[in-house]
């Protein structure tokens, strides 16, 4: 067994919706007004459901989870974060070397954790 999905809660869908097509440049799968849904390259699927409809009731919050995006090396790590600030992505956390490798943190619209790292020895 294996998880290929991942669930973001988020405020507005079809709102977040557009920012995923944008950041990952790939179109959603099915969309509704209360669900996005897109199949990325790697398989590993991303749903974006509403927190004011998803049952049970949500109870997280954005921000206690992180979605990371693993890139060869620190110059792919300082394009995305040049990449990224330019689009107007939050940063919580500017390129920085940490114990595992080199990386930083942005947040999306409902404040989701999305970090990208070039993994060192």
């Amino acid at each position: 067994m294996s998880p290929d999905y991942v669930l973001l809660y988020v405020d507005n869908p079809a709102a977040s919706g557009e920012f995923y097509a944008d950041l990952l440049n790939v179109q959603p799968v099915e969309t509704s007004p209360t669900f996005v849904l897109f199949v990325l390259p790697s398989g590993l699927k991303l749903g974006l459901w509403s927190r004011h409809t998803a049952e049970p009731t949500v109870q997280a919050f954005a921000g206690g989870s992180e979605l990371a995006f693993a890139v060869p090396d620190r110059s792919v790590v300082n394009d995305m974060y040049a990449d990224w600030s330019a689009r107007g992505l939050a940063i919580a956390q500017r390129p920085v070397a940490m114990d595992f490798g080199f990386t930083f943190v942005a947040l999306d619209r409902d404040g989701h954790r999305l970090r990208v790292l070039a993994l060192e020895n």
